[in-house]
Formats: C-alpha cells, sequence, structure tokens
C-alpha cells in the first residue's frame, strides 16, 4: 500500500499520532519549536485556545484548554511530556522516528508508549467529545510539558510552583501509567521517593604494596556490605509476596564507582553511588539515620552526599473521600475495565503534582501490550491506541462532571 493511499484510509486520530511521533524530541539538548506548531495545529482544528508558558527560557509548556460550564470548579489537568528518551537506531528494526506501521498494525517509534500515544489520545477524545456537542461541569487543560525523561526539573517541578499553574485552577491531574501484557489496567496512585547518594569514602592514601590502616577501600566494602544487605531483605520481601509489585519495596542498587589513578596507588578517596527509591512505607528520617550509622561505622570521615533527595509525598487515596477516584473507577466498571492500583516503580511529573497536595494518577490505557518504554523496537499497536481514545472519553466525562463538595 502506498503513503497516499495509507492516509486516505487511516484514521485522522492515527495519523495525528504518527505525524507526533515523527517529530525527534529526544534527550538531550531537545527542541521543542515543532512540537509546539504541531500542538498549535491540533488546537486550531479541535477548536481550543492555547496557551503557551516558560519557566525556563526554551522549554515551553503548553497548555490547551476546554472550559467547563462552570469554570469557577477545580479543573481537570491531563498531562504528558514532549521529550523522549535517546535512541541507539542500529538496535531497531525500523527507524525509531519514522513511526512504520507493520501489517499487524503495530506503530514504531520512540515515544509509542512513552508517552507521545497519552498525548494524542487526550486531544482526540476531547476533539470527539467536543464534535458531539459534550459540555463538561469543569474545565480541562491538556498539558504538554518538557524535560520529563531528565527529571522534569525545568518542566513540571517548577510549574506547580508558579503562578501560572495556580491560576489554572487544577483540582486534580491524570499523568502517564504504563503498559501492561494482561488484561488489567494499571493504575498508579503514589511513587516512590528517589535518593541518589553519594557516599565518600577517605583514607589512608599511599602505595599499594603495603597494608595501610583506615584505607578507603576498607570504608566502601562495609558501605556496600551494608546497603547490599539491605537490598537482600528487600528482594527476598518481594518474591516471597506475589501481592507485591516492585514499587512496594525499597530498591537499592550500586550504579557508580569513583576514585583512584592507578593500579599501585591505594586512594585518598573513593566515592560509591547508590539509586535507591524508597517505598512509600519508609520513614525518611529512619532511614537517614541507618545509613549514616552505616557510614560511622565504616569509620571516620565517611559522609552522605546527596545528588537528589526527594521528599515523602502522600498517595492519592482510593476510598470513599476522593471523589476523583470514585467517579474514575465508576467510568472504568461501566466499561468493565479490570484495574490494578500500584504505585508507580520509576518516576513521573505526578510526583510533583502530588508534592504541591493534589491527586493524581498514572493511567496509560494499554493492556495486552509488552513493556517497551526506554526500549529498542518501542510500538503500540493501532486498535490499542484507538481504544484507549474510547476510554478516555469515558473517563474525561466522569471527571469533568464530578460534583462539587456539598456545603
Amino acid at each position: 500500500m502506498s503513503p497516499e493511499k495509507e492516509r486516505v484510509e487511516e484514521c485522522e486520530a492515527v495519523t495525528n499520532f504518527r505525524e507526533y511521533l515523527r517529530i525527534p524530541s529526544v534527550q538531550p539538548d531537545v527542541n521543542y519549536d515543532d512540537c509546539v506548531a504541531f500542538l498549535k495545529k491540533q488546537a486550531v482544528s479541535i477548536g481550543l485556545p492555547l496557551q503557551i508558558y516558560f519557566v525556563v527560557s526554551g522549554k515551553p509548556i503548553v497548555v490547551l484548554t476546554w472550559e467547563g460550564s462552570e469554570p469557577a470548579l477545580p479543573a481537570v489537568l491531563l498531562n504528558s511530556h514532549m521529550d523522549v528518551v535517546p535512541v541507539f537506531p542500529e538496535k531497531w528494526t525500523h527507524d525509531p522516528f519514522s513511526a512504520d506501521k507493520d501489517k499487524n498494525g503495530n506503530i514504531f517509534a520512540r515515544g509509542a508508549q512513552d508517552m507521545k500515544c497519552v498525548g494524542i489520545q487526550y486531544l482526540e477524545a476531547v476533539r470527539r467529545l467536543k464534535s458531539k456537542g459534550v459540555q463538561l461541569k469543569r474545565t480541562i487543560h491538556i498539558s504538554f510539558v518538557p524535560d520529563e525523561e531528565i527529571g522534569g526539573k525545568d518542566g513540571m517541578a517548577k510549574f506547580v510552583n508558579t503562578s501560572d499553574f495556580l491560576e489554572l485552577n487544577v483540582g486534580f491531574a491524570l499523568d502517564e501509567g504504563m503498559a501492561d501484557p494482561s488484561e488489567q489496567f494499571l493504575l498508579f496512585y503514589g511513587e516512590r521517593s528517589i535518593w541518589h547518594l553519594f557516599v565518600h569514602c577517605p583514607g589512608s592514601p599511599g602505595h599499594g604494596s603495603l597494608l595501610l590502616p583506615d584505607t578507603a577501600g576498607e570504608k566502601v566494602r562495609i558501605i556496600i556490605d551494608h546497603l547490599m544487605d539491605f537490598r537482600e531483605q528487600e528482594r527476598k520481601k518481594l518474591v516471597s509476596n506475589p501481592s507485591l509489585t516492585i514499587g512496594d519495596v525499597t530498591t537499592v542498587n550500586l550504579t557508580q564507582l569513583k576514585g583512584g589513578v592507578q593500579s599501585n596507588v591505594v586512594p585518598p578517596e573513593l566515592v560509591v553511588v547508590f539509586d535507591i527509591r524508597l517505598a512509600v512505607t519508609v520513614d525518611h528520617a529512619e532511614f537517614e539515620t541507618m545509613v549514616n550509622s552505616w557510614c560511622s561505622k565504616a569509620g571516620p570521615g565517611t559522609y552522605v552526599e546527596f545528588e537528589q533527595k526527594e521528599p515523602k509525598v502522600q498517595v492519592t487515596k482510593l476510598d470513599s473521600s476522593n471523589p476523583w477516584w470514585l467517579a474514575f473507577k465508576r467510568a472504568c466498571d461501566d466499561m468493565n475495565l479490570e484495574l490494578k492500583p500500584a504505585i508507580f516503580p520509576g518516576g513521573t511529573d505526578s510526583r510533583y503534582v502530588r508534592r504541591v497536595g493534589l491527586p493524581a494518577f498514572g493511567f496509560s490505557p494499554m493492556i495486552k501490550t509488552p513493556v517497551l518504554l526506554h526500549d529498542h523496537d518501542e510500538y503500540l499497536n493501532e486498535d490499542v491506541f484507538l481504544k484507549g481514545i474510547d476510554i478516555y472519553c469515558q473517563i474525561i466525562s466522569a471527571l469533568g462532571n464530578v460534583a462539587p463538595p456539598k456545603k
């Protein structure tokens, strides 16, 4: 089939999805101009006003707004990020920015799952609802943010603390979830706290032929032993309880060892780096005290430097006290969707929204789909993508009509 004929026969929503995927908004040093131009075009075609905010120069935050019939009510934010992670083209069977579609309807591109699919599904759901004359009580904001794939520090992390964000009057947010090979739809209601520890271990330097006291290597060994023992405890906890997921435990991984000048010189300092994701049940103060006690055991001068130390953030409640949850769950029940609530294993922009006290869910309607975010040959099936639009139509309608609390 020629590209021209395919374009005629292809659903417009899929065509828009593939066009967005072809924009190489790949980290690092993303130029977001083409994404912004694409979104401006979509805003015009749907009939939505568009606003661009710059908290950091060169890093636009694009917000399309569908005003509700009662705009004073707290709004619903549908968030996605424009950037994608780097690729290794030689590992792909399709050009990672071609959005090739195979005979089975699988669309291959970086961002197909993470998360350009969701951004387009939001737009297409709102397009469909508006075309049917639907009017929701609450305003819907559809946001496209930068730099999520490098931590969101110049994107949502800063945006939530601005007067511009405050003026959006957000009451609840939806953000990305993950694919699942089963028929269960993952719903993420919280995230672990990311801590990146650099443990500095100073010691006696000297010649490699000696047995010097108080060396950096001895201290590093003690630190590694304690953190790896803790890691093993968490691993056993996970494998012994089938009801737990990786997001329910604290993960510890040694990611870097730094120091030394050559093989026959005992270094004056070694630094060991750990990526730690604290489970939502962990007391942060107690954990830090435990790590500091291990530093004391290692010996004089050993200390922790935090490259990243996220605060403890409350999870979004999944009970009758949360009207957003009740509306979301009711919509999913009406569609016979089986939800699987979980703690997100990595980090998304939802953590910044929750940090300012707003409830947020992570949800990407991709079932019967292998998890390929950040992987080679990332793809999403056309039918799964289109079904996701149907699902968002129901969910957005339910959230947009959540009744205000009774006085």
